[in-house]
């Protein structure tokens, strides 16, 4: 078993990244290279502007390539609490806004001829008690109602179509959700953003942020560039190099470690037994758990396993036990699979759970997903390249409050507590 990410270790690695220094004169610097910083430089370069993108460790080093590879559509959580929280036109706005991304998401695609396995294979969300249905299925057909009619209810009669599982006790479908190869998206759209004109350098951690009468100077430990304008897409990965002049985030992105299970390749009878319908799929628990088929017919089988805020080998094998057998309580024919993959990644949460784009502290930023970062990061990254460009009104989160956490600056020490209270939860729901 490889303690890796299944997308990184199967997809081509980036190779037309510079070397150091780090240097030059540049009208925009970028830093962090998955699929949010990835689009706005692919964009800014098609339109001319001089960009850099800057990594900590490698293109898709984060949450970009180390995701359980859904593509959902629509917004993460109820959509009436939406409603609620943002009022019925933002909802609807955000709502439609990670549709759109995935439609961008296919267009990118196909415009850079990335082979990464693309398919609008639809997600279910599963009920995973029978007081979760009569929640879920309202949620549905208020959304089937107001904002995307390509939705609707499957009995548990009819499931055994979809998954081969007893545990759960009907689902809502939404069609317009699809899947991708996550490490092969996120290789080509490096590829192609330093085709338009884009440079990237890997292994370039910022660690400070001057500002001068034009711009900005951006340090690294192997040199440094001038850029008139930043773009900060670091995400839960924002707390990862103390020294960055990230703090306004470290404030407000609450990192949560995600764990990952990857079996080895199904047989034909196996994927029949397990996945016949071949979606996305997660259920209803707050502590849950979301899978898939891998290109190769792997069952990659994620969730929150542990409430940490550390992804490391440590760390990630503590939590291949409780997913596994999480896996088998759902699928109880897979008890004797081996799993090839284990790996974890931090996803970025916001107090509210909902994104977060715009400007701030002297850089345009956009991150805070939890979670959902693999479908509304592409439109993002596009917005925060208009920002750069001076364009304002693509932004679907535009004036959007966003106050600190309190008593958090990167290191969330209340995640034990949190996880205590979901658990409760999920036990009396």
């Amino acid at each position: 078993m490889r303690y890796l990410s299944y997308w990184h270790d199967t997809a081509p690695a980036f190779s037309g990244g510079q070397t150091c220094p780090v240097d030059g004169q540049f009208d925009v610097a970028v830093i962090g290279a998955g699929f949010t910083g990835l689009n706005a430089a692919r964009k800014l370069a098609r339109q001319g502007v001089r960009v850099a993108v800057l990594d900590a460790a490698h293109v898709g080093a984060g949450g970009s390539g180390r995701n359980g590879g859904h593509l959902n559509n629509g917004i993460a959580h109820s959509y009436s609490d939406a409603k609620a929280h943002l009022g019925m036109e933002r909802a609807r706005a955000l709502y439609r806004a990670f549709d759109r991304s995935i439609d961008m998401i296919e267009d990118v695609i196909a415009e850079e001829q990335i082979a990464c396995d693309f398919r609008r294979a639809g997600k279910l969300k599963l009920a995973s008690k029978p007081s979760h249905i009569a929640g879920l299925r309202a949620n549905q057909e208020l959304i089937a109602q107001e904002v995307d009619a390509a939705t609707r209810w499957i009995d548990r009669a009819d499931l055994n179509k979809e998954i081969g599982s007893e545990a759960f006790h009907g689902a809502a479908l939404f069609e317009k959700s699809a899947m991708m190869h996550m490490g092969r998206y996120v290789t080509g759209l490096a590829d192609a953003s330093c085709n338009h004109g884009a440079v990237i350098w890997e292994n370039a951690p910022v660690t400070g942020r001057t500002k001068t009468r034009d711009g900005w100077i951006i340090a690294t430990p192997c040199g440094q560039l001038h850029a008139q304008t930043v773009i900060a897409a670091t995400g839960a990965y924002s707390a990862q190099v103390p020294q960055a002049p990230l703090g306004y985030f470290r404030q407000r992105i609450i990192p949560v470690a995600s764990f990952v299970i990857a079996t080895r390749p199904l047989t034909d009878t196996e994927v029949a037994a397990t996945m016949p319908g071949n979606r996305t799929c997660v259920n209803s628990l707050n502590i849950g758990n979301y899978f898939r088929l891998s290109p190769d017919n792997r069952l990659i089988f994620g969730g929150r396993a542990r409430f940490s805020a550390v992804s490391d080998q440590n760390s990630d094998e503590k939590s291949r036990h409780i997913l596994r057998a999480a896996m088998i309580e759902i699928f109880p024919h897979l008890a004797s699979v081996e799993i090839d993959y284990c790996w974890g990644g931090l996803v970025g949460m916001t107090r509210d759970r909902f994104p977060r784009a715009g400007q701030a502290d002297g850089m345009i930023y956009g991150m805070g997903y939890s979670g959902h970062g693999a479908q509304l990061s592409t439109l993002l990254g596009q917005v925060l390249a208009d920002l750069a460009m001076g364009r304002k009104d693509t932004n679907p989160l535009d004036g959007l409050d966003w106050p600190a956490v309190p008593a958090l600056n990167g290191k969330p020490w209340f995640l034990p507590l949190a996880g205590m209270w979901f658990r409760l939860k999920d036990r009396l729901s």
